[in-house]
């Protein structure tokens, strides 16, 4: 069983900094991609950040250069600082993870319950 943990959203004033945290435990072999999505309400959800377990990473063009997603391998935990935050950033923050837990098997999606963060203006 694999299950990703969520940590560090919240509540904060536009302008603010939030630091977001996702460790994956359980029967682990190896992890590929990471990332991290967000859903508002009423709204898709959406890719804001990932990153190859090379490190190579991508940003959607809305947080580029306000946002940075890091990983720790040894601890198998993600990272996404958010800086300069805006109220259209406010959303339910999902990680997620392909994750092969056998020396043989393919990789699978997983993801995290999800935690909030609200920009307020």
């Amino acid at each position: 069983q694999v299950q990703l943990v969520e940590s560090g959203g919240g509540l904060v004033q536009a302008g603010g900094s939030l630091r977001l945290s996702c460790a994956a435990s359980g029967r682990i072999f190896s992890i590929n991609a990471m990332s991290w999505y967000r859903q508002a309400p009423g709204k898709q959800r959406e890719l804001v950040a990932a990153i190859t377990s090379g490190g190579s990473t991508n940003y959607a063009d809305s947080v580029k250069v306000r946002f940075t997603i890091s990983r720790d391998n040894a601890k198998n935990t993600v990272y996404l600082q958010m800086n300069s935050l805006k109220p259209e950033d406010t959303a339910v923050y999902y990680c997620n993870a392909a994750i092969s837990t056998g020396v043989l098997r393919r990789a699978y999606d997983y993801w995290g319950q999800g935690t909030q963060v609200t920009v307020s203006s």
